[in-house]
């Protein structure tokens, strides 16, 4: 499948179990692959397919709505919120969220984060 270009002004459709994601760099632990289908304009707005293998991560989340397509994971929220995820899954995280991921299975999302 032909990579697309994060800048492009035209409307597109991929196959997110067919598109390539690369590795983020620095390599993280469990490993988290990427591919950004879209930017907006003002670079606030960022669309694209994200991949995480198996194992525990904790992060400082973002705005952003995500679809779960493949795996299985739990994310703790530093709330005492617990999301457990699967495929079909739809979700909401919020900017500045603490949150600690537990990978079951290695598990492929596409989101849309909205920045500062």
């Amino acid at each position: 499948m032909a990579t697309q270009d994060p800048t492009r002004t035209t409307s597109f459709v991929v196959d997110p179990f067919q598109t390539i994601l690369t590795s983020e760099e620095p390599a993280t632990d469990p490993p988290t692959r990427e591919h950004v289908l879209d930017v907006s304009p003002d670079g606030r707005v960022l669309r694209g397919i994200w991949e995480i293998g198996p194992g525990v991560t904790e992060d400082v989340e973002e705005d952003e709505l995500f679809v779960v397509l493949s795996g299985r994971a739990t994310v703790e929220l530093e709330s005492g919120e617990t999301l457990e995820l699967k495929p079909g899954s739809v979700g909401v995280l919020r900017r500045g969220q603490h949150a600690r991921w537990t990978v079951h299975e290695t598990l492929r999302k596409v989101f849309q984060i909205t920045t500062d």
